[in-house]
């Protein structure tokens, strides 16, 4: 599995619309609207590059009101939540 963060530029008048398409698309786990130097984004997991080179080069480009983006590859997640269902395996019974 191939996880991608995505950050946008969108035009301001269009950042909920386009969010909603995000948010419609195959291999788009999250959206999220931010305060910063970007406006939207975006959690990806697809299964290989080839799927999220599609995704960022093809599906994308579809929406109009995306005016820049900046993706970056995951390599390893760090997550509490991972954590402590690791921690909880087997534990049912005490």
């Amino acid at each position: 599995m191939v996880t991608s963060i995505i950050l946008m530029n969108v035009e301001r008048s269009k950042i909920n619309e386009v969010a909603q398409q995000l948010a419609d698309t195959e291999g788009v786990s999250e959206v999220f609207s931010v305060s910063g130097t970007y406006d939207l984004v975006a959690i990806c997991r697809v299964p290989t590059n080839d799927d999220l080179s599609e995704l960022v080069t093809t599906r994308l480009l579809t929406i109009d009101a995306i005016l820049k983006t900046e993706t970056m590859l995951a390599f390893k997640a760090f997550s509490r939540h991972d954590l402590e269902t690791m921690f909880t395996i087997g534990l049912d019974g005490i």
